[in-house]
């Protein structure tokens, strides 16, 4: 079903309303916001179909995020790529929120270390009310970005971002930007624990351990729930 111009702007303003839940948003409606940039045909193609249907379903499902408690123990992912910046904010191995944007025009031409750079900042400027006067550690795929503290020679635009202060850069091997956390690992550790016979001894399960049933995640469930 082809979409106006119009349905597109509109469907696009809904999409960046939620940006906060949606994971690489700025990278799947690449196809949808090209048809929006001035002097551009307008041209419905199954690309823009393909990613309309799939921020659709995005915005349909429910994202597990998390609210910050306290200041403490905030880390944030970054990645960049020739399509837009992405990062992702988190506390203690949950999920608080992702940020994306499309890179502009001028920053098409940045060499690969200062985009990487870039990312980096831009996560420290949108969380900024989380990670303002607190200490945070920064996970990205580019290695150099370790040692910028200590380079001795940096470019304007590096000087003028490098005031990360309270701020520990490390680096990951290669960055995807989907997040897994251990909780599949602390349930089934949970369970364990609480199927020893000296902890069975002061529960009452009334015939449920007969129910029990060990999908092929190892977790144990009854009728289909944890």
């Amino acid at each position: 079903m082809k979409r106006t111009s119009t349905e597109v702007r509109q469907f696009l303003g809904l999409a960046v309303y939620y940006r906060r839940f949606i994971e690489g948003l700025s990278k799947i409606a690449q196809p949808l916001t090209a048809l929006t940039h001035k002097g551009t045909k307008y041209n419905w193609t199954d690309k823009q179909e393909a990613a309309f249907q799939l921020l659709k379903q995005k915005l349909c499902s429910t994202p597990i995020l998390s609210l910050p408690e306290g200041t403490e123990d905030f880390v944030v992912y970054c990645d960049a790529s020739a399509q837009g910046l992405g990062c992702v904010l988190m506390q203690r191995d949950r999920v608080i929120a992702y940020a994306s944007r499309q890179l502009r025009p001028h920053e098409k031409n940045y060499t690969t270390h200062d985009l990487e750079l870039g990312a980096v900042v831009f996560a420290l400027k949108i969380w900024r009310h989380y990670l303002y006067g607190t200490k945070c550690t920064i996970y990205t795929d580019h290695k150099s970005l370790q040692h910028i503290f200590e380079q001795k020679e940096l470019n304007m635009r590096q000087r003028q971002w490098v005031e990360l202060k309270d701020t520990s850069i490390r680096r990951v091997r290669a960055l995807m930007m989907t997040i897994h956390t251990d909780l599949p690992d602390k349930v089934r550790s949970a369970q364990i624990e609480a199927l020893k016979k000296e902890n069975l001894v002061r529960e009452s399960l009334r015939g449920m351990k007969e129910q029990l049933d060990v999908k092929s995640d190892g977790i144990r469930y009854i009728i289909n729930r944890l």
